[in-house]
């Protein structure tokens, strides 16, 4: 996974006096799920646009799949396949008539288009749903019939926008099952998401924020970098045990987990030891505590609040 299926260098995008994307400079490998991540508003849609060839730079210049997305967007189009969160297909055309449809469109002729819709039935599990009204399905099963549409024309890339959005979890894992036989195939993926459990599913990830990238690498690169140490606490005051927490700086954030607190410290502070301290210092007594691992969502947060604070990534 050496070669850069999409290369970005300084890429920007501004409305007016809105600079929605600022300065992003990343590659995408082939073959690999690249996760891109970030709050509503932080730039994610506004740079796909870009990438998609949809939307021209302000500044910067980006090339996906080979082609250059300001000069050559049409060929950049042809040769992605693009999953919105929103089901935007037929609903009253069957499975397999809006699978004909989209093989159409990306030119595939008579023959090939029978050999490639029968391939996209069997790898999605669509066979018994082929003559089904494409509206009647599932949230789940709608799914599985945007991701065959996307994916007909057999792209190099292929662009997921928030596509797990209202799914169950069942149909969420089982789709990540399929991005996966996808990416071992060869077929670069680009998902957004807002389910930091699917961000961990990733082979690499971007967070941007305000449009700007706050960090690339692994999850398990990012997550190091940002040195957190997470105990689970059961106190017998939770939300003024919580409150109490917060105002401290050695604590970076804290949530609620039913009766659990999850608390992250930095600067390599032992919550193990800081958290029941600094609880019994004012009362509070601490039923247990016990060290977890950092998350990727731990990371997440503890960098947009640095950011939004100004500080330091």
């Amino acid at each position: 996974m050496t070669e850069a299926v999409v290369r970005t260098e300084h890429l920007s995008r501004s409305f007016g006096d809105l600079v929605a994307v600022r300065d992003v400079s990343l590659e995408v490998r082939r073959g690999e799920i690249f996760g891109f991540l970030g709050p509503n508003g932080a730039g994610k849609s506004t740079t796909i646009r870009m990438l998609c060839g949809i939307l021209d730079p302000t500044s910067g210049r980006g090339f996906v799949v080979g082609h250059d997305i300001a000069k050559e967007p049409e060929k950049v189009k042809a040769r992605i396949g693009y999953m919105t969160q929103r089901f935007s297909l037929y609903e009253d055309l069957s499975v397999t008539e809006n699978l004909e449809f989209y093989a159409g469109i990306y030119g595939l002729g008579p023959r090939e288009r029978a050999v490639r819709i029968a391939a996209v039935l069997a790898r999605t599990g669509l066979e018994g749903r082929a003559r089904q009204l494409a509206g009647t399905l599932s949230g789940g099963w709608k799914q599985r019939v945007a991701l065959a549409c996307a994916t007909i024309h057999e792209p190099p890339l292929l662009f997921l926008d928030e596509p797990t959005a209202g799914v169950d979890p069942v149909s969420r894992r089982e789709f990540w099952d399929q991005i996966h036989r996808i990416s071992a195939e060869g077929t670069t993926v680009l998902v957004t998401t807002h389910y930091m459990d699917e961000a961990e599913r990733c082979h690499r990830l971007a967070f941007i924020f305000r449009g700007t990238l706050l960090d690339v690498g692994t999850p398990e690169e990012i997550v190091a970098r940002r040195a957190l140490r997470v105990v689970e606490v059961v106190a017998a005051d939770a939300v003024r045990a919580a409150d109490l927490l917060r105002t401290l700086p050695e604590v970076d954030e804290v949530a609620h987990y039913g009766p659990l607190l999850r608390v992250a410290t930095r600067g390599g502070v032992d919550p193990e030891r800081f958290v029941p301290d600094a609880l019994a210092a004012h009362g509070i007594a601490v039923t247990s505590v016990r060290a977890t691992r950092p998350t990727v969502e731990d990371a997440f947060v503890s960098m947009v609040k640095d950011d939004a604070r100004g500080g330091a990534v």
